[in-house]
């Protein structure tokens, strides 16, 4: 019995020895004469029997040969049970019903209700009436709302997208509008040019991937084959290439603008035939601007004709996503009849006709300024002529597109920092002599490309540009 279970069952045993006795058994100096035998012929864990044993037969009062000098059988039954106490149901009820006395009990669980009382009087009179001072809350910081971006899941047209400027334009939409899409419309002259998108790639990162060339003799359909190309690396996700579509296109051709403007909301116009104040066909000897010349003089002019032609689609385009608007805005326009002339209600009511009222400006031209470069004579018109031609006819001829017109101040990469305070005003008529010198400081306005590029972007979002033109510039130089 001891062997099998030896803590516990001496823990039952010891425990029995101790009752046994409390009951004046007759037995009980044989069993524990047996016991005592059995613990001596062990070792180990039953060691620790004999100190349970010797520990139950001292508070027995059996100390000398286990004869008992002293008998108290309910002192003794009390002592055992608390020192082996049984940790069942059973127990739990004897010591409910064991007051001898209820008076007894009731009067000391009173005088005990009473002392508690007395705690709490004492503990109110040392807190006396002071209110108690809580910490006061700390206030939590309220998250500021996210900024709303009216450029979400819009598509901006950008044209001349392979130019300096065009290029740094889509370059700023993709890392700044990531959810964005960007149609990047590039000058197509035919497959004979060698014009590419280099100035392009390289803006909006493109160059940053991982290349492989496969070996001059490997096919097409070879992994890596005779054409090199590129993948994106995993720090490229801030690039938001995803979000760029490249399509070539002929401004000069209607057609192919109406095409490329179907499904667009906006339009940032970058293209020109100028590099400066020449033409790109005489300053830089381009092989592609002559060739047009040459096939097509009768074409019209990129900063004219083109503007129209991609007006032109932008407006067809956006009709049909805005029917009612239109026709909401047309009984807004007849109400105002009596009170305003036509020029005022055309104003008025088609300047954003074919806008929603979340809806970002539908056209920016980006232009030049009328002091950043002296005239020069072409053969289709002057360069300020034909610059101001199509400012006129983007404030005038499409009255239903919202509108900005940025005339750019001389473009300065060199010696102009980027990220410097866009300054904006409206262009200042001067006449006579005595402006001569506000005209040569308004010469001196300067502006790197990279500024011009977020000029161009921003005025997209801004609506206090909305049907305005203004002058651009960073800084003065000279």
């Amino acid at each position: 019995f001891l062997r099998t279970r030896p803590g516990k069952n001496c823990l039952k045993l010891a425990r029995n020895v101790a009752i046994l006795h409390s009951d004046s058994s007759p037995s009980l100096r044989s069993h524990l004469r047996v016991l005592f035998r059995a613990v001596s012929n062990s070792s180990g864990i039953m060691t620790g029997i004999c100190k349970w044993l010797l520990l139950s037969s001292c508070i027995l009062g059996h100390v000398e040969s286990f004869t008992p000098s002293i008998h108290h059988p309910p002192a003794a039954a009390a002592a055992a049970r608390s020192l082996f106490p049984r940790r069942t149901n059973r127990n739990r009820i004897r010591a409910l019903h064991s007051t001898s006395d209820p008076e007894e009990e009731s009067a000391r669980l009173k005088r005990k209700a009473d002392r508690i009382r007395e705690e709490i009087r004492s503990l109110e009179k040392a807190l006396g009436d002071k209110p108690i001072r809580r910490p006061a809350p700390v206030p939590q910081p309220k998250k500021a709302p996210e900024a709303a971006n009216p450029l979400k899941n819009k598509t901006v047209l950008v044209t001349g997208a392979n130019g300096r400027l065009g290029s740094m334009v889509c370059r700023y939409l993709l890392r700044n509008y990531p959810d964005t899409e960007v149609v990047a419309a590039v000058h197509y002259v035919g497959e004979a040019t060698t014009r590419g998108y280099g100035r392009l790639s390289y803006e909006v990162g493109a160059e940053d991937g991982v290349g492989q060339i496969g070996a001059i003799w490997s096919s097409d359909e070879e992994p890596g084959g005779y054409n090199a190309y590129f993948e994106a690396t995993e720090e490229m996700k801030s690039y938001n290439l995803q979000n760029l579509r490249v399509v070539e296109v002929e401004l000069l051709d209607p057609i192919q603008c109406g095409t490329i403007t179907e499904g667009v909301d906006s339009v940032i116009y970058c293209a020109t035939d100028f590099n400066d104040n020449k033409p790109r066909a005489v300053s830089g000897l381009n092989a592609a601007f002559l060739f047009r010349a040459i096939a097509a003089p009768d074409k019209g002019r990129v900063d004219v004709e083109g503007v129209m032609n991609v007006l032109g689609g932008l407006k067809n385009a956006k009709q049909g996503k805005s029917w009612e608007r239109r026709n909401n805005a047309m009984a807004n326009a007849a109400s105002m009849a009596a009170a305003a002339g036509e020029e005022e209600i055309r104003r008025a009511s088609g300047a954003n006709m074919l806008d929603g009222p979340d809806d970002p400006t539908s056209f920016v031209l980006v232009s030049s300024s009328a002091q950043s470069f002296k005239d020069f004579e072409t053969p289709f018109g002057s360069f300020h002529g034909i610059k101001r031609e199509g400012e006129r006819i983007t404030e005038f001829d499409f009255p239903s597109l919202s509108h900005s017109i940025l005339q750019m101040s001389r473009f300065d990469d060199n010696f102009v920092q980027e990220d410097l305070n866009v300054n904006t005003a409206p262009p200042i008529q001067f006449n006579g002599e005595e402006d001569q010198d506000r005209v040569l400081e308004m010469t001196k306005r300067r502006i790197n490309r990279r500024d011009a590029a977020r000029a161009a972007v921003d005025a997209l979002v801004d609506s206090s540009l909305k049907g305005k033109t203004v002058q651009v510039w960073t800084d003065t130089r000279g």
